[in-house]
C-alpha cells in the first residue's frame, strides 16, 4: 500500500513539475545565484545538537540543484557557499564548515560530472589548504563543455567590487597610466571587466532559501537588474518543485533594466 501511495505521489508531482516548467514560458535564465541559506537553522528544528549537521545535509543537494539548472537549459550556476563574515565564526564550527564545502566541491570536479568550475572569492583569506583544494578542484574540471558554475567561498560583494577596482589600478599602473588619465577614461565596464564574474553574463534570476529576504552582499554589482524569488524552505528541504516554481516566477515576469 505504501509503495502504491508513493508511486501515485511521483506520478502527481511529476505532472505538476511538467506543469510548472510549461508555465515558465520557455524563459529560462541565462545566469542563476542561489544563497544556500537555512542549513543552521534546518539542524536546529530537526533535532541535531551540531549544526554542521545542516551543511552535510545541504551538501547533499548541490550536484541535484545543479543537474535541475543543466536540465532546465541555465548555462550559469553560482553557489554562495561562504560568505567573508562567516570566516569570523568560531573556530570549531568553521573549521568542519570548510571540509564539507572542499568536499563538495572536489566532489564536483569528478570526471563523472559535466560542470565547469570557477571559485570565486578572496581566497587569500582563507586557510592555505582550503584554498589549495578549491584551486586544484577547479584546475581538474577546466576543459569540460557543461554548464559553468561558480563556487562562492570567502564571497562578500564589497570586497569583490573592491579587489576589482585594486585590480584595475594595478594594471593602469604597470601600464604607466596616470591618475589623471585613468579617471578620463574609467566607467562601469572597466570595473565589470575585473570582478570575479568577469566573461560571463550577469545573473538573470538570484534565490534565496529560509525564507530570508535580503542579499546580504550577493552579487551586489551584477545583480542590478536580477529577478529576485524568495523560497520559505530551508536549503536542505529544497525540492526541484521549489526550483521550478522559481522558474515559473521568473518566465511570468516582465524584465525593465531599471525603469
Amino acid at each position: 500500500m505504501v509503495s502504491l501511495r508513493r508511486r501515485v505521489a511521483d506520478v502527481v508531482y511529476g505532472l505538476y513539475e511538467k506543469r510548472l516548467f510549461q508555465q515558465a514560458g520557455g524563459q529560462i535564465p541565462r545566469h542563476v545565484g542561489i544563497m544556500l541559506d537555512g542549513n543552521r537553522r534546518w539542524a536546529r528544528e530537526a533535532g541535531f545538537t551540531d549544526v554542521n549537521d545542516g551543511h552535510r545535509v545541504g551538501a547533499e543537494r548541490v550536484a541535484q540543484f545543479l543537474g535541475w539548472c543543466s536540465d532546465a537549459g541555465v548555462q550559469v550556476a553560482t553557489l554562495w557557499l561562504l560568505s567573508t563574515d562567516n570566516l569570523n565564526r568560531p573556530e570549531a564550527e568553521l573549521a568542519p564548515l570548510l571540509e564539507i564545502i572542499a568536499d563538495v566541491v572536489d566532489e564536483l570536479a569528478e570526471p563523472s560530472q559535466p560542470w565547469r568550475l570557477r571559485v570565486i572569492g578572496a581566497l587569500d583569506i582563507l586557510p592555505a589548504a582550503t584554498a589549495q583544494r578549491l584551486t586544484s578542484a577547479a584546475a581538474r574540471a577546466a576543459g569540460r563543455t557543461g554548464m559553468e558554475v561558480n563556487i562562492a567561498v570567502g564571497y562578500g560583494g564589497r570586497r569583490e567590487i573592491a579587489d576589482a577596482v585594486r585590480k584595475l589600478l594595478q594594471q593602469h599602473a604597470e601600464a604607466g597610466t596616470s591618475i589623471e588619465e585613468l579617471a578620463e577614461v574609467l566607467d562601469v565596464d572597466h570595473i565589470a571587466e575585473h570582478l570575479y564574474t568577469s566573461g560571463q553574463p550577469d545573473p538573470d534570476l538570484v534565490i534565496r532559501t529560509s525564507g530570508e529576504q535580503r542579499l546580504s552582499g550577493f552579487l551586489l554589482w551584477q545583480s542590478a537588474h536580477s529577478e529576485f524569488h524568495f523560497c520559505e524552505a530551508y536549503w536542505p528541504d529544497f525540492r526541484r518543485t521549489d526550483f521550478l516554481r522559481a522558474l515559473r516566477a521568473y518566465g511570468i515576469r516582465h524584465r525593465r533594466f531599471g525603469s
